[in-house]
């Protein structure tokens, strides 16, 4: 499975990527704002979404959102 960012650059566990866009946080009222860095993720079973620290918490993002830094 090949898991790949925005501009189709493969990510792989551990990489840092950077968000491209303002993310609504679903169940609460926070956003993700564009340039956060995300450090250390974790590749899940599906091929567009990663787990990342966010904020002290862990959050599912989606690919299509993230570029790697």
């Amino acid at each position: 499975m090949e898991v790949r960012d925005s501009n189709g650059n493969l990510l792989k566990e551990g990489d840092t990527v950077t968000v491209i866009k303002d993310l609504k946080v679903k169940g609460s009222s926070s956003t993700i704002k564009r340039g956060t860095v995300v450090k250390n993720i974790r590749l899940t079973d599906d091929e567009e979404e990663i787990e990342g620290r966010v904020e002290r918490t862990v959050m599912v993002l989606k690919t299509c959102f993230l570029k790697k830094a």
